[in-house]
């Protein structure tokens, strides 16, 4: 008897169509992994039951962790679809949308917010590309390897789907605050490094964290997350305490 793959995916036709499951069984190979079994399902789309049915939607693009787009939740944690083998999967395998964003259509979200909240903290270094800026400033060795560490985000949006704090507008999340930490301890991105502990002392910023450590654990990169958070929120204090003086 052939091995199978059973996958069951929580589907939507649009914003505003009620939720449904749909069960579907495919050939097992060695290495399969879920973006590999989106697409056996999409050349024909037809369930256990034998039911015809649409292609399954999803977003993917590098097919390597790197870009964090084909993330969606895997038997109930957010995971990039492109790196999870089947292998290593219980079954059925079961696939849902992330749940902290705007459903689109079966498992695509509307991640615009996390990039909304990118450019409120002016997550950049300014240069206007008009003249040599030479070998840039010495940085302890230290530093840069904490930067590099945050510099890894690919705003995949794990560590806020994991986050109890993250629902709606009441929180900017971890993964702006860890990008407000990497710009400010950039020797020319600290430049903007009021404007950016500005952004972060809103009625939806850092102070809103709970403490709850989830999104250290949820990053498929090991970002010292809470790091981030402890450092940012000791910046912002001292910032609201003494920043007038610099006015």
């Amino acid at each position: 008897m052939s091995k199978t793959v059973e996958i069951h995916i929580k589907r939507r036709d649009n914003p505003d169509a009620p939720a449904r499951w749909e069960e579907f069984e495919i050939p097992y190979r060695k290495n399969l992994n879920v973006i590999s079994c989106l697409m056996e399902i999409r050349k024909n789309p037809v369930t256990r039951q034998g039911k015809q049915t649409t292609p399954p939607s999803w977003d993917m693009n590098c097919l390597e962790q790197v870009c964090g787009i084909c993330t969606m939740v895997i038997n109930g944690r957010a995971r990039q679809s492109c790196s999870a083998l089947v292998d290593n999967l219980d079954q059925p395998i079961k696939l849902e949308p992330m749940s902290k964003f705007p459903n689109v259509r079966d498992l695509v979200v509307d991640r615009s917010q996390m990039f909304d909240h990118l450019k409120r903290v002016h997550a950049w270094v300014e240069l206007d590309g008009s003249h040599d800026l030479g070998p840039g400033p010495r940085m302890d060795q230290e530093d840069v390897m904490e930067r590099y560490a945050y510099s890894r985000c690919m705003t995949c949006g794990c560590c806020l789907e994991a986050c109890p704090q993250y629902d709606g507008d009441n929180y900017i999340g971890p993964q702006a605050i860890a990008q407000v930490r990497l710009f400010n301890m950039h020797p020319s991105g600290a430049m903007d490094r009021e404007e950016r502990l500005e952004a972060l002392m809103g009625d939806d910023g850092i102070t809103n964290c709970g403490n709850a450590q989830n999104c250290v654990k949820a990053c498929p990169m090991n970002i010292p997350l809470t790091r981030a958070i402890y450092e940012e929120n000791r910046e912002t204090v001292v910032h609201g305490l003494f920043g007038w003086l610099k006015k």
